[in-house]
C-alpha cells in the first residue's frame, strides 16, 4: 500500500460513484472503512458534490432524536 493510501485509510472519506443505473451517488465511510453513510441518486456530479457538502455542513449541528420510545 502506498503512503497516501495509508494516510486516507485513517480518516473518514466520501466516495462517490456511479450505480448500476449510471446515478451518481456518494458513500461516507469511517477511518476503519466501513460504510456509515450512503445518498441518493443525484443525476449530474455537481448535485452529488452538492449533497455532500449539505450533509458536511448540517452534520457538526445535528441532534440525535430517540424514537424508540
Amino acid at each position: 500500500m502506498h503512503e497516501r493510501d495509508l494516510s486516507m485509510a485513517r480518516t473518514a472519506q466520501f466516495e462517490i460513484y456511479k450505480d448500476t443505473a449510471g446515478q451518481f451517488r456518494w458513500q461516507l465511510r469511517a477511518a476503519n472503512g466501513e460504510p456509515i453513510a450512503s445518498s441518493e441518486a443525484y443525476t449530474t456530479m455537481d448535485a452529488c458534490k452538492n449533497g455532500i457538502r449539505s450533509v458536511r455542513r448540517s452534520a457538526p449541528k445535528a441532534i440525535v432524536q430517540n424514537l424508540t420510545k
